[in-house]
């Protein structure tokens, strides 16, 4: 499951996460906690690294003028996070990210809104080319603290079979 304690030694636990390919089941939701609530400085910072000068992201005069009538949080911050709130539950175990497809961004997140997500299951097959993993679809969609969707995208990942993961091998 995404997160377990495993006894390691006498007096002695890790903590493990992440699911196995066999671990997913078709039409299962996990939510991710904790959410995130995000702050102008996240998203000023997150702009300036990306090098995305629109204004709307960190001019307050600019985007005063605007619909919004404030600065909103730059796109590409929510889908990452939206994507890190997921790895425990649906890419801790992943060999590698396979895609993403249909973001839909549908509404704005502003700085001081708290962001949650959860995955649905969408698909799971076998890989073709390696028996040691199969490949997982997930939606994922978050959520200001409203309960107003935000975004949501599907992602694919190629996910290591029990046995089979990296952690497995060097028994980290």
């Amino acid at each position: 499951m995404a997160g377990s304690v495993e006894q390691v030694g006498p007096n002695r636990y890790r903590e493990r996460f992440g699911r196995y390919y066999e671990d997913f089941t078709v039409g299962d939701i996990y939510e991710h906690r904790p959410g995130r609530t995000i702050t102008e400085t996240d998203n000023t910072w997150f702009t300036l690294l990306t090098m995305n000068t629109h204004p709307m992201h960190f001019d307050a005069e600019y985007a005063r003028h605007s619909e919004f009538g404030r600065c909103i949080v730059c796109s590409p911050l929510t889908v990452a996070l939206m994507v890190g709130m997921s790895v425990t539950d649906v890419s801790q175990k992943a060999i590698a990210n396979l895609g993403w497809r249909e973001i839909r961004l549908t509404h704005p997140l502003f700085a001081g809104d708290t962001l949650t997500a959860e995955s649905e299951v969408l698909e799971k097959r076998e890989s073709k080319s390696r028996p040691n993993a199969g490949i997982v679809t997930v939606r994922t969609r978050g959520f200001n603290q409203h309960g107003v969707l935000v975004c949501e995208f599907d992602r694919t990942m190629l996910i290591a079979k029990r046995g089979f993961d990296t952690e497995a091998k060097a028994n980290y």
